[in-house]
């Protein structure tokens, strides 16, 4: 069965989209004073979105791109973020000299408007 055009078509918009809410999300942690170190880092268990160190700092940052906001929020499954747990750790092994000040796992939103809200620490449990 050849493939359906539609469906490549809208993989082809949606990679684009997370492209674009990734760039705008990067740009944002710089601003802030975050050095990005990895951007789509993919590893056995799965793709790290954006790595990024700030005075010692690690942050493993998931990007989240929704119409709005609020849809932005609610994107991170439970799967998903096992995933990003499991890729952390395989990252740290590759990176042991980074994180001497801590680590933590940050979501950054991005609305269709180009908006960026970052939620600090997001799988903290408790």
């Amino acid at each position: 069965m050849p493939p359906d055009p539609r469906r490549q078509r809208r993989g082809l918009v949606a990679d684009r989209r997370g492209r674009d809410a990734e760039a705008l999300a990067r740009d944002a942690l710089v601003r802030d004073g975050w050095t990005v170190l990895a951007e789509r880092h993919r590893t056995p268990a799965g793709e790290l979105d954006l790595v990024a160190e700030k005075e010692g700092l690690l942050a493993f940052v998931e990007v989240k791109a929704r119409p709005s906001l609020e849809e932005a929020a609610f994107a991170l499954t439970g799967r998903q973020q096992r995933r990003l747990m499991e890729a952390a750790e395989i990252w740290l092994v590759g990176h042991p000299g980074h994180g001497q000040a801590g680590m933590r796992f940050d979501v950054l939103l991005v609305a269709a408007d180009g908006s960026v809200k970052r939620v600090v620490d997001a799988l903290r449990q408790g």
